[in-house]
This record gives C-alpha cells, structure tokens and sequence, in this order.
C-alpha cells in the first residue's frame, strides 16, 4: 500500500474493519428502485470489471485503511452460494492508475470529445486529497500489492481556478454552460464556474456499479477529512486557500422517468414522485436534497437499458452544494444507509 503521506502524520487515522455483512449495490432507496437495482446489477464479482469497459453503470477512501467485504457468488447450476473475500485498499492517487482511472471516467462528460486525459493526469497529480480504491493483495510474507489490479474507484475534489488555465477544465466549463438550457440557472452557473471559481471545488466521485455501499461514508469521511487538513497541512499558503471551498460542483447521472413533464402538469397535491428519479448513486439523493441549484440534461450517448427501465431515461445531473452543508450531508449518509 502507498506509504501514508505528510498530512497523515499528525491526524489519528482509523484501524482496519471487519465484518461489514454480505451487500449488494443500489440505486436509491424507494422499493421500486431498488427493484431495479437488483435487476441491473451484477450479482457476483468479477476481475473484469477492472479490465473490460463495463456494461454497467461505471461511477469510494477511508483514510488510508482496509475494508473487509463478503460478496455472494451463485453457481446456477449447482445453486449453492460460495462467499468470496475481497480487501478494498484505499491509496493515493499515483501515474500507475491512469488507464483505470480514465476508463472510470469515460462517459464523465456524456460522449463529448474533450482532454479527459489532462482531467486524469489533473486528478492523480493531487496527491493530498483524493483516493483510488483499489483491492488489496498480500503476497505470502504479507507485503501489499497494488499493482495486481485496476481501479475500482476514485475520488477526488479540484479547485476551479487554480487549474483554469488548463484545457480539459476550460473544456468542462464550456459543456456544464451549453448543457444548461435555463437561462437563470445558467447565469448563476457561469458565476459559481467563473467569478467564485476559486471558492468552488470540483468534486470527482466515480466507482462501478458493484462497489459495496458500505464504503461510501468513509469515504467521503477521508475525503473531507483530507480537504480539512490540506487547508492547515500544504507548505504554501496558496495552495492552503486552494482547498477552503465554499462550494462543491457535482456531475453525476440518474434515472429520470419519461412522465415526470407530463405527471408534472398534471399534479395533485397527492401525487408521489418518489418514483420518478432512481439516483444510481445513493449519496446523490441527499446531495440533491441539500443542493443550492441543480439541473438536469439530455446525454447523446445512452446505453442499453434492462426492460424494467422501459419508462426511465437516463440523463446527466449537475448540483452545486454549499460547503457549510457537508457536515449535514456525512450524518444523512450514515444514517440513510444503516437503514438499507
């Protein structure tokens, strides 16, 4: 495992977990979207998903620690279940990592042509926030290896203006402006992307579909944890005030149901549109729900779906969240999903 860098040294890091239950992924949290969840999702875990581009939805670090999950594996045939062990390490962002990491974040900006290798390089060049997780292998004497396998997810949180002079975020910044269609809501965009750019972070949070939900808090626990500290911790006082955000930008996709315009229109005051959004990533609802803006488009790529996705389209969803609401956001976390 990556040795533990600077701002770890003087910050009391979590031990190592076990016994986290067997778990499956999930998309949201009312009965229909779990649901299709099940039906969706890959049942056992497979190496491939590191090499293969995934059929599935591609979107997790504790600091620095290990996360000990069981995962079932069904043998149609015999129908027994056999449960596999998988080590999920959480390390820094390093040059090994591009290729995994860029086939994580593939279809980050739907199918538009834009630098997203100077995005990866951006990403893993940040070494002091940020976490790829990856699984983690000892060999017989117990040494770590983690050049055995793939990313199986990355998270990371960038300053707008300190990187604004590089294409691929002169790029994002064009296509977060033409998707949006409101002019209201664009204008405050261009704000939150132009003028308060150096007060915005960028936050980067992409794993496969199959990433246990039980390692989502603690990683977004390192994550903030790691903002704080850089905030004390980097040896430049620029680059100490290039992580005192005020404001997070989120790119992320969901599931939006085809009727929701014309259920919209006609509304009662009884109508339930719990339903009409499956969040595929969990920690999305609540970000939505704590948002500040947010604003839905259309994506040009769009891939097969399972039937039971026949009434759902899927579209791309940017939410800018104000910093003094992550504290609010890390209970909701935890507490939303101790329930599933």
């Amino acid at each position: 495992m990556v040795p533990l860098s600077r701002r770890h040294m003087n910050h009391q890091q979590p031990s190592k977990r076990h016994g986290v239950p067997i778990v499956h992924p999930f998309l949201g949290f009312s009965s229909f979207a779990r649901t299709i969840l099940f039906s969706c999702s890959a049942p056992t875990y497979s190496r491939s998903a590191f090499t293969k581009s995934p059929d599935s939805i591609p979107e997790l670090k504790p600091t620095k620690c290990l996360e000990h999950v069981k995962f079932e594996e069904v043998d149609e045939d015999e129908e027994q279940v056999d449960m596999l062990h998988a080590d999920f390490g959480f390390f820094d962002p390093r040059p090994g990592d591009f290729s995994g990491v860029k086939l994580l974040l593939h279809n980050y900006l739907d199918n538009k042509p834009w630098d997203l290798s100077g995005f990866v390089d951006l990403i893993l060049e940040q070494t002091t926030v940020g976490t790829v997780v990856k699984l983690d292998e000892q060999d017989e004497v117990g040494d770590v290896d983690d050049d055995d396998g793939g990313p199986f997810g990355i998270i990371s949180a960038i300053n707008l203006q300190r990187y604004q002079h590089h294409r691929c975020i002169k790029e994002l910044k064009e296509f977060l402006l033409e998707a949006c269609t409101e002019k209201a809501t664009k204008k405050k965009i261009k704000t939150y992307l132009e003028r308060q750019a150096g007060d915005v972070g960028l936050l980067v949070s992409q794993r496969f579909v199959n990433c246990p939900y039980q390692l989502v808090p603690p990683l977004y626990d390192a994550l903030f944890d790691e903002i704080a500290w850089a905030t004390e911790d980097e040896p430049t006082q620029e680059l100490r005030d290039s992580f005192c955000f005020k404001y997070y930008v989120l790119v992320t996709r969901i599931f939006e149901s085809k009727a929701i315009k014309q259920s919209k229109a006609n509304m009662k005051g009884d109508v339930d549109f719990r339903d009409s959004i499956i969040y595929i990533k969990p920690e999305d609802e609540i970000f939505q729900e704590l948002s500040s803006l947010s604003f839905t488009f259309a994506l040009r790529a769009v891939r097969p779906s399972p039937s039971e996705m026949k009434n759902y389209k899927e579209k791309g969803l940017v939410m800018v969240i104000d910093a003094r609401e992550v504290s609010k956001f890390r209970e909701k976390l935890k507490c939303l999903l101790a329930e599933c």
